[in-house]
């Protein structure tokens, strides 16, 4: 092997290491790939969507109100969960007759419009229910958040094991990048 062709060659070694550090650097710290597992966000997501989480967002900022999150699960430490975040620190919750109420006022959940259409006339979406009846509060503690799965009806979320601290959130989720025909940036 001539000089110049060892050169080369170690010139390709080093720039796929750096490839490698610099991958594993931007998954560890900013952006993460997902899959998302099971029907509790359809109709907006489905079983084995791609989805793209971005890590950085609640360093710097704060969850907001439909914005969707990946989670770690509070049952299975090893899951992690795609959920909707409809309450935030310091509010009441509520739901009644397919309604989100935030302290008291209506609030639009415009995310939940297809799975509205496709309902029965004697169905909803949401039961009715308060924050002081899954929780036992009547504001969503400082730090914590109440997230719920847009397919309410079998969503295993908030309703189920409580309320979610903030520092439980992997990240936003920013994007689904599979299937190819369903590319979308979220929010």
């Amino acid at each position: 092997m001539t000089k110049s062709t060892k050169s080369e060659l170690w010139s390709y070694v080093k720039t796929i290491i750096l490839a490698i550090i610099l991958s594993f650097f931007i998954q560890h710290f900013f952006f993460q790939p997902y899959t998302v597992k099971g029907d509790s966000m359809l109709p907006n997501l489905q079983d084995g969507n791609k989805i793209v989480v971005n890590k950085v967002n609640y360093k710097y900022g704060k969850p907001q109100r439909s914005d969707l999150v990946v989670l770690k699960s509070p049952e299975h430490k090893e899951e992690y969960l795609v959920k909707r975040i409809v309450g935030l620190p310091g509010e009441n919750i509520s739901f009644k007759n397919d309604v989100l109420y935030v302290n008291g006022q209506k609030t639009a959940e415009p995310y939940l419009n297809k799975a509205k259409q496709e309902k029965l006339p004697y169905e909803q979406v949401t039961n009715d229910f308060t924050l002081k009846e899954i929780v036992g509060l009547a504001k969503i503690p400082k730090d914590y958040v109440l997230v719920l799965g847009d397919n309410r009806p079998i969503s295993n979320d908030g309703r189920h094991f409580g309320l979610i601290k903030i520092d439980n959130i992997v990240g936003e989720v920013n994007m689904r990048y599979w299937p190819l025909n369903e590319i979308t940036f979220m929010h």
